[in-house]
């Protein structure tokens, strides 16, 4: 039992801390598509302030339900676009 209350106030320290991440948002058929690389989190919404903010619920779910994976604080994202030949 105690470890279990451990586990829960870890969660809830973890959950209280701000963590920043990176979206990612393209333009689909018809909504907006957001995308949360460091945690492999997808969502969407009609606006891009529509797909950020369903983005960030999503996120926040995953953390819940799953845990802060190690190293997924996007301090350490790099964000590129490159381009290729047809």
């Amino acid at each position: 039992m105690v470890d279990k209350i451990r586990y829960i106030y870890k969660q809830r320290i973890q959950l209280n801390h701000k963590m920043e991440f990176t979206a990612v948002i393209k333009k689909g058929e018809k909504q907006f598509v957001a995308l949360c690389p460091e945690l492999d989190v997808v969502s969407q919404g009609y606006t891009v302030e529509e797909s950020l903010q369903n983005l960030k619920e999503a996120v926040e779910l995953y953390i819940e339900e799953m845990g802060v994976p190690e190293g997924a604080d996007s301090k350490e994202t790099i964000v590129a676009s490159f381009e290729v030949k047809p």
